[in-house]
């Protein structure tokens, strides 16, 4: 560690400047209020002091480029009023003041949905983040799922870890198969009236090592989880995209634990359908739609 000088004016002359090094490595959270109807719910608080939607987002992205510019990293999450005033209520805070918006902005923060900001628009921030926010609340909803249906009755064994551990070993599977390109893959899995989706994109070299962000696997196989657990009539769609080539689109369905390989017709019926009005759709330019490839019957298997 290096000598610190404590007295003297050169300690003086170089503490503002320790203290400009230290605070462009303290990151910074932003919350955002991404909608009008948020926004006019925080108005009732006299602490919060805009009044005017459109000029508050315009406000949040100027400080967002100065706090890049100042060599801040800075992460941008989705504020909700509602969940606002639950903290505030549980923790005893008073929400009509500035500390509490911040204390509740770093909690979501830690647990909630960010989006780390690299110089995006207003404009384009906010999709991704309400995106975020989706995919987290389907990753929760459906481990809350898993994690209620308890042990078999039969042998002991935790059915939704079990599903779990199936559903990692499909997707593992799905991922060895699908050989190289970037693959942009939809799981859909019906649970009553929700309708769970989950994305997950991965590249894959010419050597077979995908990059797989960690998040979005784990919420992929959750959500196909789900599936096996209930055995629901679930699908997968994979799109994979290599230069040169036409896009190749392959799906499968959900069927007592295991992905069955769709034929290039029901592909086509599938993505060339409406999916709220039955009817159909133009088949889309530069794609192909095959038939989904068999990915074994190795163990993991699902629970029965």
């Amino acid at each position: 560690m290096a000598h610190i000088q404590p007295t003297g004016r050169s300690h003086r002359r170089s503490a503002p400047s320790m203290r400009r090094a230290l605070r462009r490595e303290a990151p910074s959270t932003v919350g955002l209020l991404v909608d009008a109807e948020d926004f006019a719910a925080m108005r009732r608080y006299r602490s919060f002091t805009f009044d005017d939607h459109a000029v508050y987002l315009r406000q949040v992205e100027g400080l967002l480029r100065t706090l890049t510019a100042q060599g801040v990293h800075t992460t941008v999450a989705l504020f909700d009023p509602e969940d606002y005033a639950e903290f505030c209520a549980e923790s005893d805070l008073d929400p009509d003041a500035r500390t509490s918006r911040s204390r509740f902005t770093a909690e979501i923060a830690a647990a909630g949905a960010t989006v780390a900001y690299a110089g995006q628009t207003i404009d384009t921030l906010i999709p991704l983040l309400v995106s975020r926010a989706v995919r987290r609340a389907t990753w929760e909803y459906a481990t809350m799922l898993l994690s209620g249906l308890g042990d078999c009755a039969d042998c002991g064994q935790d059915i939704g870890r079990a599903a779990f551990d199936r559903a990692s070993h499909l997707l593992m599977r799905l991922l060895e198969t699908a050989g190289p390109g970037s693959h942009h893959i939809v799981c859909s899995t019906p649970n009553g009236d929700e309708q769970l989706l989950a994305v997950l994109h991965t590249t894959q070299d010419s050597d077979g090592q995908a990059r797989l962000p960690s998040s979005e696997g784990a919420e992929f196989a959750t959500v196909l989880a789900v599936g096996v657990a209930l055995e629901t009539r679930g699908g997968v769609v994979l799109r994979t995209t290599t230069p040169g080539h036409p896009d190749r689109v392959h799906g499968w369905r959900l069927h007592r634990g295991s992905l069955l390989p769709l034929t290039a017709g029901e592909v086509f019926n599938a993505y060339c359908t409406d999916a709220d009005t039955g009817e159909p759709v133009s088949p889309e330019s530069g794609v192909e739609y095959c038939a989904g490839f068999d990915l074994g019957t190795d163990e993991p298997e699902a629970h029965r």
